[in-house]
């Protein structure tokens, strides 16, 4: 109620969330300045206004009182427990309490003009009025010469439209940077100016701004805006409820469109946008509508949403935070998202699984699928099973792993987490110090002595080396590298190695099979080599490169890693790797290619931007070893089955590839080292366009060895037996590996061609991928119009006549396509009637069967059916009466008389009636199909009766054996 209103200060320093101090407004106050708006806080939490609805600002001071507790929780009967780790710890944070916040009335600021939209900074309070429209800044406290406010009306700031007002406003810290959403629909981003304009005619000028987004229609007009300080990325919700993002490449207004995300639902469904939020790690951005919510990830790829809710059901259970969302804001590090809803004073809390390459870019957290909430691991476990499990959405296949209560308690939020390449190891890091814990034993190991746990944070990630956890840490105002050991305990006797560094390290990177890569905040480059020998693990520096005037921000910089040539990897010096390298950085969401070039005269470095819109990238060499020794090879093909193939430059299949996900598809270059030829200054070539692979789901991890993008997609789970709805994540899998086959066969490449597909050729679903890939090159071609020799049919044809699936695969087509599609098909293959004589060679009868159809859909099966005659009589002799049955049938629909099957029975030494003259030695009986009444509905061969059209539907099914089975590895969902 009105007169009920009051502030709230809800602090997260502990679980479960607790009201530490609240200030009630009087009914005077209230009467003469109206109830609350809103509420926001300065920075540092100092200070709260709360805006009311007459125009009037009311500031509080907050004050912590270090020595005051409240929250004590003695137990009766505390004496006599006896507790023990965690609960012993639970009891004394209960004694302990929290400390007091108090709350105080400061003063009240009357805005005469109208407030239209406020904005809490550092030193002032930025207020935009409604009339006139002007924006007034208002400093906390005076300045030294006594003033405290100043005002700049719109009509003089010559970049925003004339006659506009100002509806909205939001701001972050990190960019320095504010948007301003003005009433024409308009946005505009804006900076304050530091120091006033020397031009006399500008002395009052407060503000310099750029319009970006200027709608062309009514629907396009902007309603509310969100910063994206990670990713540089401005997002501007429109009326229909559209969300356009922009880049903001500088501070001179050049902020071109990046892309549009498209509502869950249509507007009537949906509403229109209430509030927009990037998460605070900037991978996600979620809206609010008056309906609902969804959430994406940065560069577009759709996540959960509250639209697939029933909404019968919400309202029965009153869950509002499905039904509508009137604010939002995310608390503990992103990993929950509070919500409010209209006419709701509830707040609801919805906590978030999130990827730990968000916290921490390590190619071991992009090879092994690991997600992170506010106090559990969840480890994806289908790695380490057979091809055929890895596909399965079981629940079982997930572990969690509570974080130990001692540590999440002192420690929250978690702030970064790193799997190792195998994944038997994972640590963690929270505000102070780090714990770790071993897949295999399921044992935690964390600091007993909190001072030493307290003395230090992790900055700049961490990874695995083997069982040695190496992490960059800030300690006493110093900047250090830090081994652990997994099998010893964690305190400062058990440090492995200490490596002092000259600044903060930004990124971490392991690279090869030794290799330690450090970008700090100086832009320097550090290389160092992990010294592993029975006694003792230590760094040693082996060389540095230095990229002042090559990158302008360090602290953009999300992930480093390099690529060495093949002389330096097989004979190399390790101190003139930084001479060979080609290293790659992930700006913001730029994948930059830096090359060395070396001459007699200088050493220079040439610098490209080889993608955009990149959310992570997986260089295949980070995962794992590249050769063991000169002479050996990749690790092996994943059946294991096959020989080794000698030699550095042989059989690389994918282990030289590049892969980066930008949103929309799964992007891959297969050979780096023609990337980094054609990226090359010395050579007039254009970029290797990459293998587009386009998924229904958010990939996680590319599993190199199964030939299949691994990823994640929500569901939400609604029950008439439960009061309360709830998300699961489930895992989705796409095959990649058509595509891949695709390019190399577009490329004219048979060699790598028949070289990748060896090294999957024993994998059980291997059938299955060039059944997609001729799928994929015929619905291209079908309808296509372009020359016969551009075909890549013909090709395709070829390749897989090299493996003996390929009947069965040609057919399992033609069963899940269009018959419109069957000409353009088979007019690189040889005729139906050599592919059935073929099938019945190999003694594939069903395989024959398939043909049969296409035989009677080209009208080339004789009168006498002579070939279903002769498949009848093998499959009779075969013994496979449910063939029999399903080419009884199918001469029923051949002669509705009957005489072709009489025929064809006593041709078999069968009667009518069913019987076998000659029984078999087993004494089964073949019964003969009856013939069916007229307008009843037939099953006929394949699922299909002759003539009839047929479509592939996006749900067709093959099992590992070739033929229509129930479970489909990759076009839908798992499980």
């Amino acid at each position: 109620m009105e007169s009920d209103i009051f502030l709230w200060i809800l602090l997260t320093d502990d679980q479960p969330i607790v009201v530490l101090a609240t200030s009630s407004r009087s009914v005077s106050s209230l009467r003469d300045y109206g109830p609350n708006v809103a509420v926001l806080l300065r920075p540092d939490a100092s200070i709260a206004v709360v805006q009311t609805s007459n125009g009037f600002l009311v500031t509080y001071s907050i004050t912590v009182d270090p020595t005051n507790r409240v929250y004590q929780h003695i137990r009766e009967g505390e004496a006599q427990q006896k507790a023990t780790g965690a609960n012993r710890l639970i009891l004394e944070q209960e004694r302990a309490g929290l400390r007091e916040v108090n709350i105080k009335f400061r003063m009240v600021i009357r805005i005469d003009a109208g407030i239209a939209a406020v904005l809490a900074l550092d030193n002032e309070v930025i207020v935009a009025t409604k009339k006139p429209a002007a924006v007034q800044c208002i400093m906390w406290s005076p300045d030294s010469a006594g003033r405290q406010t100043s005002t700049e009306l719109i009509s003089r700031m010559a970049w925003i439209q004339k006659g506009s007002k100002i509806h909205a406003m939001v701001y972050d810290r990190a960019m320095s940077l504010a948007v301003w959403v003005t009433s024409d629909g308009r946005a505009y981003a804006v900076q304050r100016r530091s120091e006033p304009s020397k031009d006399p005619d500008e002395v009052r000028r407060l503000f310099r701004g750029y319009g970006f987004h200027n709608p062309e229609n009514s629907s396009l007009e902007a309603t509310h805006a969100a910063i994206n300080a990670r990713f540089s990325l401005l997002a501007i919700g429109c009326m229909r409820g559209e969300i356009h993002i922009y880049t903001a490449r500088d501070y001179a207004g050049s902020i071109p469109l990046s892309h549009k995300l498209v509502p869950p639902a249509s507007l009537s469904t949906t509403g229109q946008i209430t509030c927009l939020s990037y998460s605070p790690d900037g991978y996600g951005l979620v809206a609010g509508y008056e309906h609902g919510w969804a959430i994406w990830s940065v560069y577009g790829k759709p996540g959960a949403s509250s639209f697939n809710a029933d909404t019968n059901a919400s309202r029965t259970n009153d869950e509002r935070w499905l039904l509508s969302v009137e604010n939002m804001s995310w608390v503990n590090a992103g990993s929950e998202l509070l919500l409010t809803s209209a006419n709701d004073s509830r707040l609801w809390v919805v906590e978030m699984a999130k990827s730990a390459v968000t916290s921490c870019f390590s190619s071991a957290n992009i090879n092994r699928t690991l997600l992170l909430t506010s106090s559990n691991l969840m480890i994806y476990r289908g790695f380490d099973l057979p091809s055929t499990a890895t596909v399965s959405a079981d629940a079982s296949l997930w572990q969690q792993v509570a974080v130990p209560i001692p540590y999440i308690t002192k420690q929250r939020p978690i702030r970064s987490a790193v799997t190792s390449h195998d994944g038997r190891y994972i640590a963690v890091a929270g505000k102070r110090g780090l714990a770790h814990y071993s897949v295999g034993s399921g044992r935690w190991k964390t600091f007993d002595d909190s001072e030493v746990e307290n003395a230090f944070v992790v900055r700049g990630g961490m990874c695995w080396y083997q069982h040695v956890l190496i992490a960059a840490v800030e300690s006493d105002e110093s900047y250090e590298l830090r081994l652990y050991s997994r099998e010893l305990a964690l305190n400062t006797e058990s440090l492995l190695h200490t490596q002092k560094l000259p600044s903060a390290a930004v990124v971490i990177s392991l690279t090869g099979q030794d290799s330690l890569l450090v970008y700090t905040y100086e832009n320097v480059l550090y290389h160092y080599i992990v010294n592993a020998s029975d006694t003792a693990v230590t760094l040693i520096q082996v060389g540095q490169l230095a990229l002042n005037g090559i990158v302008r921000a360090p602290a953009r910089v999300r992930a480093v890693t390099w690529i060495l040539p093949d002389f330096q990897l097989r004979d190399g010096d390790p101190p003139q790797d930084v001479a060979h390298a080609s290293v790659l950085f992930l700006v913001d969401a730029k994948l930059v290619l830096l090359q060395s070039s070396v001459n007699e005269a200088s050493h220079k470095y040439d610098m490209r931007v080889i993608a955009k819109n990149v959310e992570y990238f997986d260089l295949m060499r980070d995962q794992g070893t590249l050769v063991d020794s000169p002479s050996q090879s990749l690790p092996e093909s994943p059946s294991g089955d096959q020989s080794p193939i000698t030699g550095l430059h042989a059989d690389r299949g994918l282990r030289d590839s590049l892969w980066f996900f930008d949103g929309e598809s799964v992007r891959c270059w297969t050979d780096v080292e023609d990337l980094l030829e054609s990226a090359s200054s010395e050579n007039d070539r254009d970029m290797p366009t990459p293998v587009s692979i386009a998924t229904d789901f958010y990939p996680t991890s590319i599993m190199l060895s199964r030939g299949i993008i691994l990823g994640l997609d929500s569901e939400l789970i609604q029950r008439r037996d439960v009061r309360f709805a709830m998300f699961r994540h489930t895992i989705r899998t796409q095959l990649f590996l058509p595509h891949i086959l695709r390019k190399c066969l577009s490329d004219l490449d048979p060699a790598a061609t028949s070289v990748l597909a060896l090294r999957y050729q024993d994998l059980p679903y291997f059938s299955h991928a060039l059944e997609l890939l001729l799928h994929m090159v015929l619905d291209d071609e079908v309808d296509a119009t372009f020359n016969a020799e551009d075909s890549l049919m013909p090709s395709v044809v070829s390749f897989l006549s090299s493996f003996p699936d390929y009947l069965d695969i040609v057919v399992q087509c033609t069963r899940k396509t269009e018959v419109r599609s069957w000409r353009t098909l088979f007019a690189y293959l040889p005729s139906p009637q050599q592919l059935f004589e073929e099938s019945l060679e190999k003694n594939l009868l069903k395989t024959a069967g398939g043909y049969l159809l296409v035989l009677h859909t080209f009208q080339e099966l004789e009168t006498s059916s002579e070939q279903c005659i002769r498949l009848l009589q093998k499959a009779k002799e075969a013994g496979d009466w449910d063939l029999c049955k399903e080419l009884g049938r199918f001469l029923m629909a051949l002669d509705a008389s009957g005489d072709i099957l009489h025929e064809a029975l006593n041709r078999m030494s069968i009667n009518g009636a069913g019987e076998v003259n000659n029984s078999p030695s087993d004494g089964s009986l073949l019964v003969a199909t009856p013939r069916p009444s007229k307008g009843r509905k037939q099953n006929w061969l394949n699922g299909y009766s002759p003539g009839s059209p047929r479509r592939a539907s996006s749900e067709a099914c093959l099992s590992p054996n070739g033929t229509a089975g129930s479970e489909d590895y990759f076009s839908s969902r798992s499980g």
